[in-house]
């Protein structure tokens, strides 16, 4: 059975409280991955992979989970700016999907709106080279995407209270 790929917050569900989460942006060359602490307050870059095989791209997703100790993923879910799906939110879906086929690990999907955009500008603010930004940038938005996602869980938390699992 595959595990369930869900948006963020109706995957948190199938998560345990505490555990590290790893985050995914991916591009059409490459995947950048980033892991959270293991109480999911800090979202940390970890390397970014250069695309060859969804096989091999994956076995190396898995890995960095097992060696994590990670308890589900997050990927970033490219949706327009008018709210509509286009080619690469269906890939991402796709690569979710396929994914989901090869770990029990829920896999939560995060609006990753102008992410790259953001960490464009800041990776330009910090006066980085451009030939560095494009190194880095997929790293940098696989941490800008998990950061954003491990924010909004912990306000559901304190939103729900204690004792109201709703």
């Amino acid at each position: 059975m595959p595990a369930p790929v869900l948006p963020l917050i109706e995957a948190a569900a199938h998560w345990p409280e505490r555990g590290a989460l790893v985050g995914l942006d991916l591009g059409t060359r490459t995947i950048g991955v980033a892991v959270s602490d293991p109480d999911r307050r800090l979202a940390t870059g970890v390397e970014t992979i250069r695309c060859k095989a969804f096989t091999a791209d994956a076995a190396r997703l898995l890995a960095i989970a097992g060696e994590r100790h990670a308890k589900g993923f997050i990927l970033g879910l490219p949706i327009n700016m008018d709210g509509s799906e286009g080619p690469r939110a269906q890939s991402t879906r796709a690569f979710a999907r396929n994914l989901a086929r090869l770990t029990d690990l829920a896999i939560g999907l995060w609006d990753e709106r102008l992410s790259t955009a953001a960490v464009e500008r800041e990776l330009i603010g910090l006066d980085m080279s451009r030939a560095r930004r494009a190194r880095v940038i997929d790293e940098h938005a696989a941490i800008f995407i998990l950061q954003g996602a491990l924010d909004r869980l912990a306000a559901q938390r304190r939103s729900s209270g204690p004792g109201d699992h709703g």
